[in-house]
């Protein structure tokens, strides 16, 4: 992989001092349940398909008493996109060369009533460059007031930096996490955008925002109903929900499918996925 240029650099370090943190505090909530669960860290490389070195990450995933799994990952990668997939990348069209750096969350929850998460941004550099990513929430059994606690926030991330982001982007997370063959949404919505460019200081900092937004409200909703009483059959319910929550990982999600088109870890890739899910 080719050396880091400073702006490429600079979203590394940043993806990077944000699971740090992310890990810390999710550690901190599985003492606070009288737990010592803490995340191992396994660190990955990658190839390309020339056998040069492609970059990596690290691979971070903990199995606790409120967090059942969830792994925070950190991947930097570069190569030469396939020329199918180059098609679909804007600015590889006639340059596949690439690099991508970013973080990407999942939580499975072990109490039924507290939502699982989802949490990624990225940074990704052809001729062209751009921030994406957002925040959703996926609860089995929802609460309106987490969901609204949820939005509040990512509004007012949203509304710092322009004031048409939160509908936008609010709309843009409905439209992605769709469930088409089930006509259903995967969870409660968030934000989600893509291919913001042009201005790297202004879109890094929105970014920068989004991360520290989730950090704030996803632990706040956590601790509220981390110790709440479940039943069988909240559990099956649970359980049945993780298994739409499968279905649109592996027929929808973009960062799975660009993960596996770019030779990233498997494990990292598919650590999305629930330790337990239900088909009827």
């Amino acid at each position: 992989m080719k050396p880091l240029d400073s702006q490429q650099q600079a979203a590394r370090t940043w993806f990077e001092s944000l699971r740090d943190r992310i890990c810390a505090e999710f550690e901190a909530i599985e003492r606070e349940a009288g737990s010592d669960a803490a995340f191992e860290y396994t660190p990955w490389d990658r190839t390309d398909d020339s056998g040069e070195p492609g970059g990596g990450g690290v691979r971070s995933q903990m199995n606790g008493k409120v967090f059942e799994k969830v792994g925070v990952n950190v991947s930097s990668v570069g190569g030469t996109f396939s020329p199918e997939f180059a098609k679909q990348i804007p600015g590889a069209e006639d340059d596949p060369s690439f690099f991508a750096t970013g973080i990407s969350l999942v939580a499975h929850m072990a109490n039924p009533h507290v939502p699982a998460v989802h949490m990624n941004t990225r940074f990704l550099t052809t001729t062209r460059r751009w921030f994406g990513g957002g925040a959703d929430l996926n609860p089995a059994i929802p609460y309106q007031e987490d969901t609204d606690a949820f939005h509040a926030r990512l509004r007012a991330a949203c509304a710092a930096h322009d004031p048409t982001y939160y509908e936008r982007f609010a709309q843009w997370a409905e439209e992605y996490f769709w469930l088409p063959h089930r006509a259903r949404s995967r969870g409660v919505g968030g934000i989600f955008y893509d291919r913001l460019e042009d201005h790297f200081d202004e879109n890094f900092a929105f970014t920068r925002d989004v991360g520290e937004a989730f950090l704030d409200i996803f632990p706040q909703i956590v601790r509220k109903r981390m110790n709440m009483p479940f039943t069988d059959a909240d559990m099956e319910q649970l359980l049945e929900f993780r298994g739409r929550y499968v279905e649109f990982n592996l027929l929808y999600d973009r960062g799975t499918l660009f993960g596996l088109k770019t030779g990233g870890n498997i494990d990292a890739i598919l650590m999305s996925l629930p330790p337990l899910a239900r088909w009827k």
